[in-house]
């Protein structure tokens, strides 16, 4: 504990503890940083970088001069020159390493730049997280100083022509600082191996010369741990092994379809913190208990903006559509679903990074992932958000006490209509009708939308009930497998018809009835 207590030099207290400022103060300060740093690449000579910054409202002027840009529009603007080797683009110097995106929507791998100044970035915000610790009062100290399992991807990065390029949790570990290496599991060695179900095998092997306090990662691959753990040694639950696990820091998804079937495994409860910890950057971190929502990251490394999430902004794709409105930290409202723009100290520039938040709290710039501006589902008007399911799939759960690891749903024609297809990992389901209709209950309840469309257009809800083992192998058919992939809970286009083919051609996998 004597960690949180300690007095910090002047300079390290300025950099992690900024003064008291608006939100709105903070991020003007963060675009002028981020513009007079990139002033003389060819981005900002192009977009008049100079210009914004003597202007009376930099803001404003930001967002009159630069585009949006998606992945696509700005990697072939910009970004593929920079896997050339050719510096001072979007950001000064060269690229020295990319975080491979870990999205099962797209085929190809996108290659999203890390900068050491992200990098830095990411690490204060980090410290503030371990340090918001102190404010919580049920912390539980007996694990701080234990190791730390954190279940990412491989350290090996793939070597190319003046980059390495590899997922962003493997480019972190690799250079975590030497003072943390003590407490980092599963070592160097382990951390180096690509394939994930070898690494899963070294870590099970390794697991009882280990006193782990913390587990970091996505919460599918850390259950599939801690349940070959436990089958392993025939425990009763993971802290027969682990006595003093106490905190599980988690992102990627929504904890709650997996809470239920994880606490299964644990002999004691456990300190669950959430956090925002994307390819392009440390966005977001719960820093107090029963948070609601995680702080934005708004005085280090990143300008945000908010684009609403309506049919002003947006098409029926998810795509934004011209002349779009993007409002800054102190124009938003709360419970309100916005799309994200960012602007980072990598090198990327109003950009859509695809996830949907809303404000839980705008005073305390605390926010919730409600969903992906492509994952959502709108056939007829139902607006149905992954924030939606992910609560009728909880709420219908704890009250069928039954655990669902996993789900993804479909839109689908349905006759002259549409229909909504289901389709769920359950291995204790014993009436699907009877998830099938509460799902859709719940649903009504969360959604009025949903609701009047269930009396209209969208005429029927279709569910299978099929084992967690066939989410996994689909996956592991993608080549999508380790610590940073998850199964997208919305299908459509190619994907959904490999799902479907999928399905249909696996014999060897039993659905469960």
């Amino acid at each position: 504990m004597a960690i949180f207590d300690i007095k910090l030099p002047k300079t390290i207290a300025n950099a992690l503890h900024l003064p008291e400022n608006s939100p709105r103060r903070q991020q003007l300060r963060v675009l002028k940083k981020l513009l007079r740093k990139a002033r003389f690449t060819e981005f900002g000579q192009k977009y008049r970088f100079d210009e914004i910054l003597v202007s009376k409202h930099p803001g404003k002027k930001f967002q009159e001069l630069v585009p949006t840009f998606n992945y696509n529009s700005i990697y072939e603007s910009w970004w593929h020159r920079t896997l050339e080797g050719i510096p001072d683009v979007c950001w000064p110097g060269k690229i020295k390493y990319y975080a491979l995106s870990s999205g099962t929507s797209e085929s190809a791998s996108k290659y999203i730049p890390v900068t050491n100044d992200l990098l830095r970035g990411n690490k204060i915000v980090m410290i503030k997280q371990l340090l918001s610790l102190r404010h919580y009062e049920n912390i539980p100290w007996s694990g701080i100083g234990k190791g730390w399992l954190m279940l990412g991807g491989s350290t090996d990065l793939q070597k190319n022509a003046g980059y390495y390029a590899g997922d962003l949790s493997g480019i972190t570990a690799k250079k975590a600082p030497f003072w943390f290496q003590p407490f980092y599991k599963p070592g160097k060695k382990i951390a180096r191996e690509k394939d994930w179900n070898k690494k899963l095998e070294e870590i099970v092997e390794k697991a009882p010369e280990w006193d782990i306090g913390f587990i970091v990662g996505v919460p599918a691959w850390i259950q599939m741990c801690m349940e070959m753990i436990i089958e392993r040694y025939k425990l009763n639950n993971i802290h027969e092994m682990w006595p003093n696990l106490s905190i599980f820091v988690h992102g990627g998804v929504s904890f709650e379809p997996y809470k239920k079937g994880f606490e299964k495994l644990l002999g004691k409860p456990l300190l669950y913190i959430e956090t925002y910890l994307a390819s392009e950057g440390f966005i977001a971190y719960q820093d107090r208990e029963h948070a609601k929502g995680m702080r934005l990251t708004t005085s280090e490394h990143i300008f945000l903006e908010f684009v609403p999430f309506d049919e002003k902004n947006f098409d029926s794709n998810g795509d934004m559509v011209a002349n779009h409105e993007a409002l800054m930290i102190h124009e938003v409202e709360e419970n309100k679903d916005y799309a994200l723009l960012i602007s980072t100290s990598a090198g990327a520039w109003r950009y859509l990074i695809g996830d949907t938040v809303k404000f839980t709290d705008k005073e305390r710039c605390e926010i919730q992932i409600t969903g992906r501006t492509k994952h959502f589902l709108s056939l007829v008007g139902e607006h149905l958000s992954v924030d939606n399911m992910n609560k009728a799939i909880q709420m219908a759960s704890e009250e069928l006490n039954i655990c669902i690891p996993e789900f993804t749903v479909a839109g689908i024609p349905h006759g002259n209509f549409f229909a909504h297809h289901w389709y769920v990992a359950c291995n204790d389901c014993s009436n699907a009708e009877n998830l099938r209709l509460l799902i859709d209950q719940k649903l009504k309840e969360l959604n009025d939308d949903y609701a009047v469309e269930r009396r209209s257009a969208l005429r029927d809800v279709f569910l299978d009930v099929l084992s967690e083992d066939q989410f996994m192998e689909f996956m592991k058919s993608k080549g999508k497998v380790g610590g940073q992939h998850k199964f997208p809970r919305v299908l459509k286009g190619k994907l959904l018809e490999d799902w479907q083919r999928y399905l249909q051609t696996n014999d060897s996998l039993v659905t469960v009835k």
